[in-house]
């Protein structure tokens, strides 16, 4: 192996060695962009994919709770006996049937044999043989319920309605799904929206104040809040009805009776860790009045955690709100919410199974979407997440 050439620095010609000129100011310049905490929380929170995802989801959900009712010719009082209990129908998917959008119900029924099964289709489906296609499962050996058939039932043909499409059914009264389930969507939504900015006006004042004036104001602030905290929330509900009548403005009131203690607790206690630093000390030397520097020193610093908790908030307010309205205590049909609509669908869950299925998959939607925004938000104000 040849040996490795040796170099010198002294064989390296001195005219190509040319000294730096750098200034004082030079040295101490920063060579990376410089950022603010804010910046670097939105950055990071950008960068969570499924944060991201769940914004544009609940936005397309906003925006057809908006425009959805309007799409259709169908509105909300538009009812129709004869129509009732459409299945889903859509004309650009009605032929695809595993897609559940043709137009059809249909069901599996059992007998001693299959002429017999095919009778209680028959008289399932108000008796229309010519629009039941009955496709045999089971012969059966002429013992009990030993034949099984699959019936199709083709609605729309048996009461003349070829050309109508309703893309998510109707209901018991004949209304359009469709147009129900994003009204109900913009009441669930403004409903948790409101309660939760209530909350976070009230308790942001509350905890603020409480933890900055401390002493006996805090004392009494929070004996207050102890009070308020041991009384169950179904039972302010249920005050609040018997008060006032069954409805939205009901609903959003006694949510927000108690709803803002735990914002309040969280404020309070960021308060009290923030109330003695430099900078706090520093405005109450210049004279700032108490007033300014809660809004202008303590609130922006915490701002981070209120959005968090306030995230959360929205969600837990949707819930409760559906949760009254399922137990027949929130909003009173014929106005619509995801409670109500998925209280009928349950009335009907075991024969028309889509009255249930649309509205509780988009108040999942809605909830999860909200919890996976509040994660990522949780760790865009992480400084340990940032990048």
């Amino acid at each position: 192996m040849a040996e490795k050439e040796k170099y010198n620095s002294q064989d390296v010609p001195k005219d190509l060695l040319v000294p730096v000129k750098e200034s004082e100011k030079d040295s101490e310049r920063i060579s990376g962009p410089s950022r603010t905490f804010l910046q670097d929380a939105r950055r990071t929170f950008l960068k969570n994919k499924i944060a991201m995802l769940s914004v544009f989801v609940l936005l397309v959900i906003v925006l057809f709770s908006i425009i959805g009712p309007g799409m259709n010719e169908h509105g909300l009082d538009d009812q129709d006996l004869t129509r009732a209990k459409m299945p889903p129908r859509v004309a650009a998917l009605e032929n695809i049937s595993w897609l559940g959008f043709d137009g059809t119900l249909s069901d599996e029924f059992e007998g001693n044999d299959v002429e017999q099964a095919t009778q209680k289709a028959v008289q399932r489906y108000d008796n229309n043989e010519d629009f039941v296609d009955v496709e045999v499962l089971t012969e059966g050996d002429g013992s009990r319920n030993s034949a099984e058939v699959k019936a199709t039932y083709h609605i729309y043909e048996a009461k003349d309605m070829q050309d109508e499409y309703f893309w998510l059914g109707t209901d018991t009264l004949g209304r359009d799904q469709w147009t129900r389930i994003w009204l109900g969507t913009r009441v669930s939504l403004a409903i948790g929206v409101i309660a939760a900015l209530i909350d976070l006006v009230i308790g942001v004042a509350y905890g603020g104040i409480s933890a900055f004036y401390g002493g006996r104001v805090d004392s009494v602030m929070q004996r207050i809040i102890e009070v308020l905290i041991g009384i169950p929330n179904l039972v302010i509900i249920i005050l609040m009805i018997l008060v006032l009548q069954p409805g939205m403005l009901s609903i959003i009131i006694a949510l927000t009776i108690t709803g803002w203690i735990g914002m309040a607790r969280i404020v309070r206690g960021e308060v009290l860790k923030l109330k003695n630093q430099e900078f706090v000390l520093a405005a109450r030397t210049l004279g700032t009045s108490n007033g300014k520097i809660i809004l202008k020193h303590l609130v922006p610093n915490i701002s981070g955690i209120i959005i968090i908790t306030t995230m959360f908030t929205i969600p837990g307010a949707i819930f409760f709100e559906a949760f009254l309205s399922f137990i027949g205590i929130g909003i009173v049909p014929p106005d619509a919410s995801l409670g109500t609509l998925i209280n009928t669908g349950f009335e009907n869950l075991r024969l028309y199974p889509y009255l249930l299925v649309y509205p509780a998959i988009l108040i999942s939607v809605i909830m999860i979407g909200f919890n996976l925004i509040a994660d990522g938000l949780r760790d865009a104000f992480d400084p340990k997440m940032h990048k």
